[in-house]
């Protein structure tokens, strides 16, 4: 029997050890979190800005309402060196925030008047803040703010946009007010160089908003006011912010209509002051020309036009005949023409068309009839002026006259012109008396009296040398009639005798004229001009009777 050989067993040889498992799933976790980090890591953004101060790469973060939501990747210069463009990573979950009406600006330690603001960037260092915007389209590419927006996106609210061509400027922050209540900010400025008008977007804070109206009116109250006008002196201010800087405040002038409600970015004017927004509701007028013959020196434009006391118009134009290029000083009895306005709304005519025909018709009339206009002052302090119509129905016209397009209203001297007309004729008068005459007798009078004192003089001593040569005898014997006499006249004013008597009836006489004189001494103690002026006073009553007694 053979011995056969057995057949050997092949297995196949194993070519990746089970060692490898670990390094696979390593890889594949590595790939994982890789493909995890990448999904979620958002998008890159490009902002740029005029200046990288306080920012570095790496370090930096991009937040909305204090929370990260990103962070500065990459700073460099752009191409042209005048300003830094930095690239930022953004978050998956904040990538709805990159909107075409988003911005973004630096937050850093501020101070301003409106307070004080970023205080904890001093430990933290700077980072960017981001106010997401209501777009929904998407965008990557930004540029960002100078400084932080006024009212913060999506704060409720109304934008309306104000232009003033006047003096006054407002800054951005600039208050709102209402009543005292701050309610809104300046937030931007554009000067439009056409119009030569400054335009500022503003914002008002909701509730408030729901008070701008169409008929609302904003006007000027920056600082402390004085106001010195035909009305006395006035003193105005807004709040205490407003004192230190600009501001406006609003409302609807008395006697308007509230309105109707307005949407955003409307227009509105700012005035000067109150007056000025109450005054610009009155849209029709009519002008006339007052020639004045006193000094206009203290009338200014704007000064009122009054009927009995109530502002009817104002002045236009001090001297019309300025802008005419009319003056002529050479005349002797050159008038400033004034020219006026008066408006029918102020007297509860219709502010149209019909009203101001209406009072056209009434003011011709009236001039026919001697409505005169007469310059007042209407504060001694400041010497205003303002015109005051008045009528004089026994100076009637025949015709009226005009200068130019426009009727003239006569006029008539005012209270000072006629108190400096009679001083200047008290001084004319004065100036007429002959002084020099005066003096000229006066010192022959006193060359009279020294010589006439000197006679007196001499007479004197000739007295003098008379008594001394008297005998003693012829004095005494004198001096004894004299006594006589005296004893004579003392028993004639003796009780009893008729000369006493006489006395006596003429004293009574006295003392009844006294008790009778008692009460005009009285009178004119108590008022002095009661003689020449009579005020009316009625006669004393007669006591009467009251419960039987008398």
């Amino acid at each position: 029997m053979i011995n056969e050989t057995p057949e050997a067993k092949i297995k196949p040889v194993r070519t990746v050890s089970t060692i490898w498992v670990i390094p696979a799933i390593a890889l594949f976790i590595g790939c994982w979190m890789i493909f995890y980090q990448w999904s979620n890591q958002g998008s890159t953004i490009t902002i740029h800005f005029p200046t990288a101060e306080g920012m570095e790469a790496g370090k930096t973060k991009i937040k909305s309402r204090n929370v990260d939501i990103g962070e500065v990747s990459k700073i460099e210069l752009n191409q042209n060196g005048n300003g830094v463009v930095v690239s930022a990573k953004i978050k998956k979950t904040a990538e709805h925030f990159l909107v075409s009406d988003s911005t973004f600006w630096v937050v850093s330690p501020q101070i301003s008047h409106t307070g004080v603001s970023g205080l904890s960037t001093l430990i933290s260092g700077v980072y960017i803040e981001i106010s997401p915007g209501k777009s929904e389209i998407e965008r990557y590419l930004f540029d960002a703010l100078n400084s932080p927006p006024v009212t913060p996106a999506g704060t409720p609210g109304l934008h309306i946009t104000l232009n003033s061509n006047d003096q006054f400027a407002y800054s951005k922050g600039d208050p709102i007010i209402y009543k005292g209540l701050t309610v809104g900010q300046f937030e931007d400025i554009y000067f439009n160089f056409d119009e030569r008008i400054v335009y500022y977007n503003a914002f008002i804070k909701a509730p408030y908003h729901q008070l701008i109206t169409s008929n609302t009116k904003f006007w000027d109250v920056s600082g402390l006011k004085l106001d010195l006008n035909s009305d006395g002196i006035s003193v105005k201010t807004g709040n205490f912010e407003t004192m230190l800087t600009n501001g406006v405040t609003f409302g609807v002038p008395k006697g308007m209509e509230i309105g109707e409600k307005i949407g955003e970015r409307s227009y509105f004017d700012i005035y000067t002051s109150y007056k000025a927004a109450e005054d610009d509701r009155y849209r029709r007028s009519i002008e006339f020309v007052v020639l004045v013959s006193d000094s206009i020196r203290g009338l200014s434009v704007g000064a009122p036009v009054e009927y009995r006391g109530i502002q009817i118009g104002k002045v236009l134009s001090e001297n019309l005949a300025l802008k005419r290029n009319e003056i002529n000083l050479t005349q002797e009895d050159f008038k400033i023409p004034v020219l006026i306005s008066l408006q029918p709304g102020r007297l509860g005519l219709p502010d149209n068309d019909e009203g101001k025909m209406m009072m056209e018709k009434q003011n011709i009339y009236w001039i026919e009839r001697g409505l005169k206009a007469v310059l007042r002052t209407g504060n001694l302090l400041t010497g205003s002026l303002y015109i005051d119509l008045q009528h004089n129905k026994d100076q009637p016209i025949s015709e009226i006259k005009k200068y130019g397009d426009y009727h003239i209203i006569p006029t008539s001297s005012g209270d000072l012109a006629q108190i400096a007309a009679k001083a200047e004729q008290f001084m004319d008068n004065l100036n007429n008396i002959p002084l020099d005459n005066l003096s000229t007798s006066a010192n022959d009078l006193m060359l009279e009296v020294t010589k006439t004192a000197q006679e007196l003089q001499q007479v004197s001593q000739s007295l003098n040398t008379l008594l001394s040569q008297v005998e003693q005898e012829k004095i005494s014997s004198e001096l004894s009639q004299t006594l006589q006499g005296i004893n004579a006249l003392t028993k004639d004013l003796s009780s009893g005798s008729k000369g006493y008597e006489e006395i006596r009836t003429t004293l009574r006489t006295l003392t009844a004229t006294m008790n009778e004189l008692k009460p005009l001494l009285n009178q004119l103690k108590h008022k002095p001009n009661s003689l020449i002026f009579n005020d009316g006073d009625k006669e004393e009553p007669t006591p009467t009777k009251i419960n039987g007694a008398q």
